[in-house]
């Protein structure tokens, strides 16, 4: 549809240089022009900054320059219903209920498809996220992570981007040498030693599990070893067992990677890191203070030059994450997009930073932060303490809700607001659950086609001439609202916003259920109007398949069949 008034827009302001309205310029402001939906339906259903921008060239008022456009419209298709003058000089546009009807071939003739554009034009794009130290099980903010990064790389997916999902194994730092000293405690205590764990140990169940199946397999020939001689089996061991655990985690959600990056064997033992320490030490990048070694980051405006070597000889995060970027760049991605929590946003900045010194544009290393969910049950707190050992584990969480309404709530939000989850209410099923509410509305449309087929009607199709009998303007709001989807998706790529998915199905559902209540004993679906019950069923069925395909790119499914009882609260 923007495409449709977008050559409108270009024919309106050639016919008005033409005439003498308007003098020509070479800049084509209908080129740079903005064409958006406004807020609120009363206002038309787009509107330009075309009159605007063209006002300073022209050098006149934006409104008689949006008058003069207004009374030159091009229009042979009779594509606008009317124009309006708004506010400084916007032209709002309210197209013909045909232009709508006819859109919705589109629907019909995409399917599954329908929604989907080719916007990143095949470019390659890396996509890292969760990248949860291998320390243990993951918890529920692990898990907002993980569905923001999936349904993001999904959305990139389906707007022409071919996308890798990665995960970064932190399996070489200080937290991995400290899970292995938990579990060499937990394999002396097997033997019946008494022992003394330090706060900074890892206390769970599954480090227990650990030291057993070491136990298993090398009975007490560690003891009395020194540490050197238990530390490197110890920390694989470790890590690999938790690794799985997190496998497992992700597989309940329906996240799978393409690739697992870890960092001992990518960047360390594979020299990667310290030929990229070599190379920023030639050139004068980073100098010794200490005992430790530090990166000039002040160079790029940061506060202070941070370390990248401790002065145990120990690489930073700061360090790994250098080497890591030069690898992934390498690789030959367009760009990177990382997603962290929300307290490592003071580094980006000095990422970047290095990623410039690498010779790379830090424009190609995107950022999208997700902020702390809130637990609740029923609306009070979930007290959770790490230190006490109460932390909610994501796998808790799912098998409680399941799968979509875990998915689902997660990205009720922008990333980078906090979250408030509630379990009481993901398991709730009533309309004041957000999840339930959506696929009810899929399988009430379900429901609605499968009836037409029981009742003998063909299967719907596009009919424009019994479209054009619908007179209803929540039918017509209902178009719009589908045929809105393939900018939808396009911008909330753009954005990496996945939320936005998500407000579109709450309100395009309500919308729905709204007019189904409202009209269905006047206006039924399957009416005694032969015509008109063509045309709703497949607005029906148009309406059905765009809200399948945007749970799909959330990863949230679509159920043709709900439990009546339960759905009867919905209205």
């Amino acid at each position: 549809m923007k495409a449709l008034l977008a050559r409108i827009l270009e024919a309106t302001l050639a016919r008005a240089e033409r005439e003498g309205a308007l003098p020509a310029w070479g800049g084509r402001p209908a080129a740079l022009a903005t064409i958006d939906v406004p807020r609120s339906e009363a206002h038309g259903d787009f509107a330009t900054n075309l009159a605007l921008l063209y006002a300073k060239p022209a050098g006149l008022p934006p409104r008689e320059v949006a008058v003069r456009l207004k009374d030159r419209l091009v229009d042979p298709e009779g594509a606008i219903a009317s124009v309006e003058i708004a506010g400084p000089g916007f032209l709002n546009f309210r197209l013909a209920p045909e232009v709508w009807w006819r859109g919705l071939a589109e629907v019909a003739a995409r399917g599954a498809a329908f929604g989907r554009t080719d916007l990143g034009g095949g470019a390659r794009v890396d996509v890292e996220f969760v990248s949860a130290n291998p320390t243990g099980p993951m918890h529920v903010g692990h898990g907002r992570g993980a569905v923001t990064g999936d349904a993001i790389a999904a959305l990139l997916s389906a707007t022409g981007h071919e996308v890798t999902r990665e995960y970064y194994v932190n399996d070489a730092g200080a937290q991995v040498k400290i899970l292995a000293r938990s579990v060499h405690l937990r394999y002396r205590e097997l033997f019946g030693e008494a022992v003394v764990f330090p706060e900074e140990s890892y206390p769970g169940a599954y480090v227990a599990d650990v030291a057993k199946r070491l136990r298993d397999a090398h009975g007490d020939r560690f003891l009395g070893a020194p540490e050197e001689a238990w530390l490197p089996l110890f920390s694989e061991t470790a890590v690999e067992h938790v690794l799985s655990l997190i496998r497992e985690d992700l597989d309940g959600l329906g996240i799978r990677f393409d690739v697992w990056t870890s960092e001992r064997k990518a960047l360390r033992d594979s020299g990667e890191l310290a030929e990229v320490l070599g190379d920023f030490r030639r050139r004068g990048l980073v100098y010794d203070q200490d005992g430790a070694v530090f990166y000039r980051s002040t160079r790029h405006g940061d506060d202070k030059d941070r370390p990248v070597v401790k002065s145990s000889g120990e690489p930073t995060y700061l360090a790994g994450d250098i080497a890591y970027h030069r690898d992934k760049f390498r690789r030959g991605f367009a760009w990177c997009l990382d997603v962290w929590g929300a307290d490592h946003h003071g580094d980006i900045p000095r990422v970047k930073a290095a990623v410039a010194d690498l010779g790379i544009d830090p424009a190609r290393l995107r950022f999208t932060l997700v902020q702390m969910v809130n637990l609740l049950r029923d609306g009070k707190p979930v007290k959770m303490s790490k230190r006490a050992g109460t932390v909610v584990s994501l796998r808790e969480i799912v098998s409680e809700v399941g799968r979509d309404a875990t998915r689902f709530f997660f990205l009720l939000r922008r990333g980078d607001a906090q979250l408030d989850f509630d379990v009481g209410l993901a398991k709730r099923q009533s309309d004041e659950n957000p999840v339930f509410y959506v696929q009810y509305g899929h399988a009430r449309l379900c429901s609605i086609l499968r009836r037409a087929r029981e009742a003998g009607l063909p299967p719907p199709a596009h009919d424009l001439a019994a479209l054009r009998a619908l007179d209803l303007p929540e039918e017509l709001s209902l178009a719009r609202r589908v045929l809105a989807l393939p900018e939808l998706v396009a911008g909330a790529a753009t954005a990496l916003e996945p939320h936005r998915l998500v407000f579109w199905l709450q309100e395009t559902v309500a919308a729905f259920h709204g007019y189904y209540t409202k009209h269905r004993t006047t206006e039924k679906v399957i009416g005694p109007d032969p015509v008109k019950t063509r045309a709703r069923l497949f607005l029906c069925d148009c309406l059905r398949q765009a809200v399948a395909n945007t749970l799909g790119l959330l990863g949230v499914a679509a159920p043709e069949r709900m439990d009546r009882a339960a759905a009867e609260e919905v209205g």
